[in-house]
């Protein structure tokens, strides 16, 4: 649980900084930057996705969960929360005028703490060294640490161009880090090797989708893509346990 805080913390932190500095950047330095970590998102997203040992397993769990995600809509869910947050910061204005520009603000505040949401969320790092360290395991808070030090530059970055949103997606970060924490805790070591890298690999395809959204490209809904994080492991434990070989050499 310790990881879960700390990442928090340097999500804050890093937050805080950019929107100190991104009111004194220029806008066409704010989109080189976007670029810049869209790019960096392609790259991290590929090497992910070469994880798998079965290109299927994620193609099947990104179908079969996406079409699940569709149906909760969980993007409608997410956007939601994040303008009930945005609701309680400011209250409506009156004007014709700043109703307008409050719409924009709400419509950016959205926009960012989803996507950090999702950005912060998806990967290898929150969900194996999230586990081991509920698990109480050395590695997985060296894990979590790295990647505090990592998001803690992404939050600054983020926070410059997209806004005060991304501050609020630590809450989101305590959420899934801190209950991953406390599943490791209670279950201990339930993932296999094979179950990880699957799970590993569809969320370096997720990446790939949030890095068109951050390229500008298109604006895929990600957020409904969850569910394939957790289809992908119990594909490989349900062939597992039927005797199915899905690795044939």
């Amino acid at each position: 649980m310790g990881g879960a805080i700390l990442n928090t913390l340097t999500v804050l932190i890093g937050s805080i900084t950019g929107l100190l500095i991104g009111n004194r950047l220029p806008e066409r330095i704010q989109t080189s930057v976007m670029t810049g970590l869209g790019l960096t998102t392609v790259m991290v997203g590929i090497g992910n996705a070469q994880a798998t040992g079965n290109i299927i397993i994620p193609l099947i769990s990104l179908v079969v969960g996406v079409i699940i995600g569709e149906l909760l809509r969980i993007d409608v869910a997410l956007e939601r929360f994040g303008g009930w947050l945005r609701d309680r910061l400011s209250p409506k204005s009156k004007t014709t005028l700043d109703a307008e520009t409050e719409q924009n603000e709400r419509a950016r505040f959205i926009n960012g703490f989803v996507t950090a949401s999702l950005i912060f969320c998806i990967g290898p790092l929150t969900f194996v060294g999230s586990l081991q360290d509920g698990m109480g395991l050395a590695a997985g808070f060296q894990q979590i640490a790295i990647k505090s030090v990592l998001d803690l530059f992404a939050a600054m970055a983020f926070a410059s161009t997209l806004g005060v949103g991304v501050a609020f997606s630590a809450i989101t970060v305590i959420v899934v880090q801190g209950g991953l924490s406390l599943l490791g805790m209670l279950a201990g070591s339930v993932m296999s090797d094979p179950m990880i890298n699957e799970m590993t690999a569809v969320g370096g395809l997720m990446l790939l989708g949030l890095s068109l959204i951050l390229l500008d490209i298109k604006r895929p809904r990600i957020a409904n893509f969850l569910p394939a994080l957790l289809i992908a492991p119990l594909i490989v434990a349900a062939a597992s346990a039927l005797g199915i070989n899905l690795y044939p050499l």
